[in-house]
């Protein structure tokens, strides 16, 4: 069951702060990345490279959580539990780079050769936060 996220939330989301990406270790151990994010109407969508933990972690479990902080006031902010319905490389670079030009203003600069840059796709569940 899906849930939807009020008017400041998905300004949040507009906004240029970080999230924090929770998933699961193999060994049932926590795992927590700050990631870039946006939000396209239903889902949380970040970008990450093939070769990291989430992406094994998530493709192993889906139960995702995100907590997103306004830095400007770290007492607004969003909690989304949810779960991960796609994980894909279609897309990856154009994603990557309309986020490094949300964040940093260009293009994203850190590829490096081999990389595979993925598309995570979050359906929230629960919302939470204040402001």
């Amino acid at each position: 069951m899906s849930a939807e996220l009020n008017e400041a939330q998905k300004q949040l989301l507009a906004e240029k702060c970080f999230a924090h990406v929770a998933t699961v270790g193999a060994d049932g151990s926590p795992q927590v990345t700050p990631v870039w994010v946006e939000f396209d109407g239903t889902h949380v969508v970040f970008n990450t490279e093939k070769k990291r933990a989430k992406v094994r972690n998530l493709e192993r479990e889906p139960r995702v959580s995100l907590s997103v902080m306004d830095p400007a006031n770290p007492y607004r902010y969003v909690e989304i539990r949810g779960r991960v319905v796609a994980i894909t490389a279609e897309g990856g670079q154009e994603s990557i780079d309309r986020l490094a030009q949300k964040y940093i203003g260009k293009e994203y600069p850190w590829n490096q050769p081999g990389d595979v840059r993925m598309v995570v796709r979050v359906l929230p569940e629960k919302v939470l936060g204040l402001g």
